[in-house]
């Protein structure tokens, strides 16, 4: 194994807790901004999806959590399940991110801004990819580029967040090294 990378399994685990830290961290990122506009939810109540009670209201991770388990249960999900399926497909979502995260900069022994701006990015525009065909999302072109950029800026927090975190668990943290 090349000097500075980790085992396969520990890329896995560390990029799964990296990926957590940078949920955590894009959510901070966009509660302040919800805050700076007015919003009046504390962290908690926003990040645990408060007040929401059903599916029609509910946000892009509810929805692909809803279309996943009643495709496979072949039955409608109640409304009630809304805030725990969001909360669990957001979450989900930064962990397999951070997953990805890890066995790239893992086997690269790379984990650095730069490789942080990749996975935001990529993860950033998979999200348009994906959803838009789902109907959850317009075409990523049918957006104005401010939210494009609020969008964005979140996902650069959340990758610069994952690749962060992972290149302490790894080992590496003081390592200024090449991305």
């Amino acid at each position: 194994m090349a000097r500075g990378c980790t085992t396969p399994v520990g890329a896995v685990v560390k990029g799964a807790v990296a990926g957590t830290v940078g949920a955590l961290a894009m959510d901070l990122f966009m509660w302040s901004g919800y805050r700076r506009e007015g919003g009046t939810d504390g962290f908690r109540g926003w990040e645990f999806s408060a007040g929401l009670t059903s599916y029609e209201a509910a946000p892009a991770p509810a929805q692909v959590g809803r279309r996943i388990v009643e495709g496979f249960l072949g039955r409608e999900l109640p409304p009630g399940t809304a805030r725990p399926m969001n909360n669990a497909v957001h979450l989900l979502t930064g962990v397999q991110w951070g997953v990805v995260h890890g066995v790239l900069a893992g086997s690269s022994g790379r984990s650095g801004p730069v490789s942080g701006v990749r996975t935001g990015m990529t993860a950033w525009l998979a999200s348009y990819a994906l959803l838009a065909p789902a109907g959850l999302y317009d075409p990523i072109w049918k957006y104005r580029p401010g939210v494009l950029a609020k969008d964005a800026s979140a996902h650069l927090v959340y990758g610069l967040a994952t690749a962060g975190a992972f290149r302490v668990l790894a080992g590496r943290g003081g390592d200024r090294g090449r991305d």
